[in-house]
C-alpha cells in the first residue's frame, strides 16, 4: 500500500526543496549556509541539492507549470525577506504547491510508475 502522499515524500518535497533553495541562493543572493538555515535543512542537505543528488527527478515537470512556479517564488520570498517565518506559513505555501502538482496529475503519473495496478484502477486522489 503507497498512498500518493509516498510519492510527495519521495519525489515532490525534494524537488521543492531544490528549486526554493536555489532560488534562494541565485535570486536572493544568500550564503548557502544562510539559506540551509531558514529552509531549516543541514549545509549538506543543500550541497546535494545543488549537485543534483536530491530533488531531481520531477524539478522539470514543476519547472514547467507557471502556477507551481509561481509558487515556489512566492515560498522563497517569503523565506529570503524575512528572518524568521511562522512554521504554519510555510506548511501552507507547501501545501499549495503541492495541490498545484497534483491538479496537473504530476504525482499521478509518478504514483502509477511506482504502483502499476493504479493503472488499472480509479484512484480517489487522482479524480477531479
Amino acid at each position: 500500500m503507497k498512498p500518493p502522499c509516498v510519492v510527495v515524500v519521495k519525489y515532490l518535497l525534494p524537488a521543492i526543496r531544490l528549486l526554493v533553495t536555489k532560488e534562494l541562493v541565485e535570486k536572493y543572493n544568500l550564503r548557502k549556509i544562510d539559506a540551509s538555515e531558514r529552509m531549516e535543512l543541514t549545509p549538506a542537505a543543500i550541497t546535494q541539492y545543488f549537485k543534483g543528488e536530491r530533488g531531481t527527478i520531477i524539478v522539470q515537470e514543476i519547472a514547467q507549470s507557471r502556477g507551481a512556479m509561481e509558487l515556489v517564488s512566492e515560498l522563497a520570498e517569503l523565506l529570503a525577506k524575512a528572518e524568521e517565518v511562522p512554521a504554519d506559513r510555510i506548511i501552507e505555501k507547501v501545501c499549495k504547491i503541492c495541490s498545484s502538482i497534483r491538479y496537473e496529475k504530476v504525482i499521478c503519473k509518478l504514483h502509477q510508475k511506482d504502483m502499476p495496478s493504479l493503472e488499472e484502477c480509479r484512484c480517489p486522489s487522482c479524480q477531479p
